[in-house]
């Protein structure tokens, strides 16, 4: 009698539903490659009805992205060569010359628990293995997890205020620091923040949401075509996921050829003074607190300008992000029932003389 023999998977890896088969949705799909670009755009912040698929496209990002080099069996994902990116022990070796092993990983992608502690999230440090030993023991948390990577806090309305501000300090610094007991450890934290939300649960905090650099706002699909072929696909995807994701493979590689030449790009794009001049006028005349807003438009516009490779910023490229960038900075006036990205176009159209041409 035969026995049959069980083939092993051709892959292990749990099959996630692919980036460019995500129909709809573009605002917030925008605003997540620009940040993949330029993580120094401050993250997005995605405010959405349920069952959006908000979950769904950032774990896509995620996989789409190319993988990384990182030193082997490091806790921090350090970078191999770039000490901004790389934890102490790392740079003490590099300074004393001794080689480093280098291994690849997917960019990490962790996902914020509601009820994570601060320990949980910032790491701790074991005060009595410090004491006894003279060693710094630091139990590493998860922004350690995140550098390099992407950190995706879900309801992040219903987050605690303080933690919530750690996580953003840390995405603006680059670095996580504990201290405990006047011991002190610090390492390397730059990931891509992004926060989803609920409108019905709360809002954020003006000033906590003003951190965020870009806030797509996303709703329910309401053509009736269009939410058959979602739901079409998906059932395609959890029938055969192997067999859908491969029927996606090429357009996977082109977004992330895109992405690689985008980042590469970036240093060599350029900003007219005049348009810079005519951003802060918007955000000057829409009474934007800070000029977080004016910074980021300017770096988001780059972005675009160099994921569709160019080198020269149009207004065209500016309307495109200046909505996605300014609409939660504005102050709110709780009888007003304009919305706020409606406010944001009107001023831009005024500013940018776009009004006076389409009415011609």
């Amino acid at each position: 009698m035969m026995t049959a023999t069980i083939q092993a998977p051709p892959k292990t890896r749990r099959i996630v539903f692919p980036f460019s088969a995500i129909v709809g949705q573009e605002e917030m799909k925008l605003a997540l490659l620009l940040n993949v670009i330029d993580p120094k755009v401050g993250g997005v912040m995605i405010m959405g009805d349920r069952g959006t698929g908000k979950s769904t496209t950032i774990r896509a990002l995620a996989d789409l992205l190319p993988e990384i080099n990182v030193v082997a069996g490091d806790p921090f994902n350090s970078h191999p060569e770039d000490p901004d990116i790389m934890g102490d022990e790392v740079r003490e070796k590099l300074e004393k010359q001794i080689p480093l092993e280098i291994s690849h990983k997917k960019v990490p992608m962790v996902d914020l628990p509601l009820g994570a502690t601060e320990d949980r999230v910032c790491g701790t440090i074991d005060i009595e293995k410090a004491l006894s030993e003279g060693v710094k023991a630091f139990e590493p948390g998860l922004l350690a997890k995140a550098n390099r990577g992407i950190l995706y806090v879900d309801e992040v309305n219903l987050l605690d205020d303080h933690l919530v501000d750690v996580l953003l300090d840390s995405a603006a610094s680059g670095w996580n620091t504990v201290e405990r007991e006047g011991i002190s450890i610090r390492h390397p934290a730059r990931f891509v923040l992004v926060g989803s939300g609920n409108p019905e649960e709360g809002e954020l905090r003006p000033q906590l949401l003003d951190r965020f650099g870009m806030h797509a706002e996303i709703h329910t699909v309401k053509e009736p075509a269009l939410r058959v072929q979602i739901v079409e696909q998906r059932a395609e995807f959890d029938a055969d996921p192997i067999a859908f994701a491969n029927k996606y493979q090429s357009e996977q590689e082109t977004i992330q050829e895109r992405l690689v030449g985008a980042q590469k790009l970036l240093p060599e794009v350029t900003l007219d003074y005049d348009l810079r001049v005519k951003i802060s006028e918007v955000c000057s005349e829409l009474d934007v607190d800070g000029l977080r807003g004016d910074i980021v438009t300017n770096r988001a516009a780059k972005a675009l300008t160099a994921l569709e490779g160019r080198k020269e910023v149009t207004v065209d490229d500016i309307r495109r992000v200046i909505t996605l960038c300014l609409r939660h900075r504005l102050r709110k006036d709780p009888l007003e029932s304009i919305d706020s990205g409606y406010k944001v176009e009107k001023a831009f159209n005024r500013v940018f003389g776009i009004e006076a041409e389409e009415a011609s």
